[in-house]
């Protein structure tokens, strides 16, 4: 079975509430809940919990843009000194900048927090009318050895429930546990499949919810396996390095999610990479590049083709060499069209 189909029949199982563990493999699944213990033994209880940061972010005219922060440790910046450390406060005061507006943070992010419990979250969240809601969750699904699709269920569960309040939703979708120093070969070759698995399921769930994801696996990838400063005191969470790497990923969508920034109107570059794909297939690719954003489009006024929901795949995040090159290329063909006076 192709990853593309393998992670669309996870979805469709999660939406439909049965299988999971036979779709990602029940020895597989085992052997890796089994070196989460393993970590979790070598790290220890958690000791560094982080501070909200919730609060207005931004000296600018207007009505603020209501935030909400939503996840697990990984959200909540576990093991960061300052709030101004955390995924939340970065990420509002960057929409803040984008925006011009003022940036209201609720962050009910938990450290330890599972999908299981997005539900309260999302209920606090609602409380405060969001416009837009950041989730990063799923890592303690794999300790609490929940299934996968039940995982990817209650996480399409908490989306549908954001966006029928109007409120945007950015997934940042599961990681890439093969960084994680405590895991050792082979089982980080294990943990690495899992976690592209997952979170190309996770993507299709999210989109076809109505919200858009971004890829975090590779990002925490060749980084972070050769920089110790990108990790925490525990050798398992990022650092604050590590925190702001992972939220400039996001912004970007954060912002285009709202309509700001340049991002938001900026149309897809295929000299960058960017495509509209089927949803299976723009999972999977998405998955594979960090950074990588997936959210839903239309293809001559239709949502879905032959083989499912159309879905755009963007990079949003600028990188300068590329650009470079895109100039220098267009110079070229202007070279070649354009004639010379002598």
């Amino acid at each position: 079975m192709s990853r593309a189909r393998a992670a669309k029949k996870l979805a469709q199982a999660a939406a439909f509430g049965g299988g999971g563990l036979g779709l990602i493999g029940a020895t597989f699944y085992g052997v890796l809940t089994a070196e989460a213990e393993y970590a979790k033994r070598v790290i220890g209880p958690t000791r560094y919990y982080p501070t909200p940061g919730d609060g207005l972010y931004g000296r600018y005219p207007g009505l603020p843009i209501t935030f909400a922060m939503i996840g697990d440790s990984s959200a909540a910046g576990y093991g960061t000194e300052s709030p101004d450390e955390t995924p939340g406060v970065m990420l509002a005061s960057g929409l803040a900048e984008l925006a011009k507006r003022p940036v209201r943070l609720v962050d009910v992010s938990k450290t330890g927090a599972k999908s299981s419990d997005l539900a309260a979250q999302v209920d606090a969240a609602l409380q405060t009318g969001p416009h837009i809601a950041v989730i990063l969750i799923g890592v303690n699904d794999v300790k609490a050895k929940m299934p996968p699709s039940t995982s990817v269920r209650l996480l399409s569960t908490a989306v549908r429930r954001l966006r029928a309040a109007g409120c945007e939703v950015v997934v940042g979708t599961c990681p890439d546990l093969g960084v994680v120093r405590t895991i050792m070969p082979p089982l980080r070759q294990v943990a690495r499949s899992w976690s592209h698995r997952l979170a190309a399921a996770q993507t299709i769930a999210v989109v076809e919810a109505g919200g858009r994801t971004v890829s975090l696996g590779s990002l925490l990838g060749e980084v972070f396996r050769t920089n110790p400063a990108m990790w925490g005191r525990d050798n398992f969470h990022p650092s604050a390095t590590g925190y702001a790497a992972a939220s400039a990923a996001l912004l970007p969508s954060v912002a285009a999610a709202m309509g700001v920034g340049p991002e938001s109107f900026v149309h897809p570059e295929p000299f960058r990479g960017e495509a509209i794909l089927p949803i299976a297939e723009a999972a999977v690719q998405a998955a594979r590049k960090a950074g990588t954003e997936v959210a839903a489009t239309e293809v001559a006024g239709r949502e879905r083709g032959p083989r499912g929901r159309w879905a755009e795949l963007r990079h949003r995040r600028r990188h300068p060499k590329a650009d470079v090159e895109r100039v220098d290329e267009q110079a070229g063909e202007q070279a070649e069209t354009v004639p010379v006076c002598q």
